[in-house]
């Protein structure tokens, strides 16, 4: 793939503009909505029949763990059939679950059996969506882009979708409530069914040891492994929040803001890379930014007050800004009739690493407290990302 020909600002407005696009960006803004209303009412459910708080928030991380096993097994589905077909398969079987779910009698097994099912599917449907993402707007610019704006709303999401579950919660019983799940999955098929064209699939042939193949290569390894290690410590001060809004007394609302301060801040750096500057910028500052977006944190050892926490947060998650220059190396590095499966695993390591992230998080708080928990993986996470960057610069820079 040749490099972007653009080397000013290119903007939103020109992705909204593509009609394909469009029907992508609502599928997945009705998708990501769903999502996030179902886990807030399945926890309440699932609370509901048992009063057992493990089994509550085991709901929650049952949506991490199975991402491991859909991206390893399923991970070259969307090279090996269209990936239209594939994609609708992905929203109306998250539908049937979603649907099955909100029978009455289901019994907690199948309850979390089918919350496991959901989260193997997800990375299937992530992977591909991002492949299709380079058939529509193509490997450059317009691509970045497009990828920035579907990250800012699983970000926004995070901020309206709890919100918008806790009032449906306030007046629908959960199982009512999983019903406006299945009607935004059934709504995100039709979009993506109707609202994007048929294109064959990438890979003529069923090939084994696509995964081993992507990972072979050095520089495809370097960027994957410069997209989850960053997140990996980047969400020890959300696994960490209850704790710590309660050590500084800031009770539930200050506990809404520190779990609202990063994706805030992740939003508005992205938007800002995106719409202010252009190709050559984002990917000029990917890597200095990938190995500063984690200092922040190192402020926690200072034991600072609520507002102060808050600034780190935001600062930190502006610095997530470094994922646009590297989804143009990534596209760039991987080959077409690989990409939907790069996509995928992409996608998958980023949940699984996410979810190891908060359970070390965890562990390490308990003996070392949260303060230090955080502040330690603001210096690991920055060594370990400049160690990246360095190899990165050698590896993928030179071919930019």
């Amino acid at each position: 793939m040749s490099a972007p020909a653009l080397s000013g600002p290119v903007g939103y407005g020109r992705v909204l503009a593509v009609p394909e696009f469009r029907a992508v960006f609502a599928a997945h803004v009705l998708s990501m909505l769903g999502v996030i209303v179902s886990e807030i009412a399945l926890s309440v459910l699932v609370y509901d029949l048992t009063g057992s708080p493990l089994l509550s928030a085991l709901t929650f991380a049952l949506g991490f763990l199975p991402y491991l096993v859909g991206g390893t097994l399923l991970a070259g589905v969307g090279d090996r059939y269209p990936a239209r077909r594939v994609l609708v398969v992905c929203d109306l079987v998250c539908a049937g679950c979603v649907a099955a779910m909100a029978v009455p009698g289901t019994g907690i097994g199948v309850l979390l059996g089918l919350r496991c099912a959901l989260a193997v599917v997800s990375p299937v449907f992530a992977g591909t969506r991002m492949a299709t993402l380079s058939d529509i707007l193509g490997g450059g610019d317009l691509f970045v882009l497009g990828r920035s704006l579907l990250r800012i709303v699983a970000q926004s999401a995070l901020l309206v979708g709890y919100g918008l579950g806790g009032l449906l919660l306030a007046v629908l019983a959960p199982r009512h409530a999983l019903l406006i799940t299945v009607a935004g999955f059934l709504a995100s098929a039709a979009l993506l069914r109707l609202g994007t064209r048929h294109r064959p699939a990438r890979a003529r042939i069923r090939e084994r040891g696509g995964t081993r193949q992507l990972l072979a290569d050095r520089r495809i390894r370097l960027l994957l492994l410069l997209f989850w290690i960053p997140a990996m410590f980047a969400v020890v001060p959300e696994a960490l929040a209850a704790p710590y809004a309660d050590a500084l007394g800031a009770g539930s609302p200050g506990l809404g803001l520190l779990m609202c301060a990063l994706p805030v801040g992740t939003v508005a750096g992205e938007l800002y890379a995106g719409a202010r500057l252009g190709p050559a910028a984002r990917e000029r500052i990917a890597l200095p930014l990938v190995c500063l977006t984690l200092l922040p944190y190192l402020g926690y050892a200072l034991h600072p007050s609520l507002t102060v926490s808050l600034l780190l947060l935001l600062l930190a998650g502006a610095g997530s800004a470094y994922t646009l220059g590297l989804d143009q190396w990534f596209v760039r590095a991987v080959p077409e009739e690989l990409r939907g499966r790069a996509m995928t695993v992409l996608s998958a390591g980023l949940m699984t690493i996410q979810g190891v992230g908060m359970a070390l998080a965890g562990v390490a708080a308990e003996t070392v407290g949260v303060r230090a928990t955080v502040a330690a993986a603001g210096v690991v996470g920055a060594v370990s990302c400049c160690a990246l960057a360095a190899a990165a610069r050698r590896a993928v820079r030179p071919e930019s």
